[in-house]
């Protein structure tokens, strides 16, 4: 039987697995805690190390029943950031988020988790992947093109913290037939 909540993937400088209460502390000081990281995401930057203890165990249970998985640099083994995938229909998926810590920015290691992310719904018989942005966001615009994503619209939305109006813009790949060119 195939436990997709066990799916743990890797490339030569990432992997991607589910979070260990162990985590807490280097994907609190990596991500959680950095106000530059959260700017473009729907989450609150976590304020301190307690917090930090009561997120994780948050997170460990989500990962169990969800797609989503922590980000780690194979070479330091630290929690660098987030991600994860939802099937929106039969054989559709949109990305939930990807998140890595500033220090971890410009390495590629967010085309990785795309391509990633992407394999990992073709397993599934995905056909279709989408992947949303804030208008303002152009490195994550721009990860998304170059994972071969193309616009298909945007849209208007409130940011649930602040109650300001941002622009979605949301990108879309072709899964079915799309080869090992992921």
């Amino acid at each position: 039987m195939f436990l997709r909540d066990k799916v743990r993937m890797e490339t030569e400088d990432i992997i991607l697995g589910k979070a260990k209460y162990a985590d807490w502390r280097s994907i609190y000081c990596n991500v959680w805690s950095r106000p530059e990281t959260a700017e473009y995401m729907v989450w609150k930057v976590t304020a301190d190390e307690n917090e930090a203890r009561e997120r994780i165990k948050r997170t460990v249970a989500w990962q169990e029943t969800h797609d989503a998985w922590l980000v780690y640099e194979r070479g330091s083994g630290q929690a660098i950031g987030f991600a994860g995938v939802e099937e929106i229909e039969p054989h559709i998926y949109h990305e939930t988020g990807i998140a890595l810590g500033p220090a971890y920015v410009g390495k590629g290691y967010g085309k990785q988790i795309l391509r990633l992310l992407m394999e990992y719904c073709v397993s599934l018989g995905g056909r279709e992947f989408y992947y949303s942005t804030r208008a303002g966001n152009l490195a994550s615009r721009a990860l998304a093109l170059s994972c071969g994503l193309t616009f298909q619209h945007s849209e208007q939305k409130t940011d649930r913290r602040s109650g300001k109006i941002y622009e979605l813009e949301v990108y879309k790949r072709n899964l079915k037939n799309s080869g090992s060119g992921i």
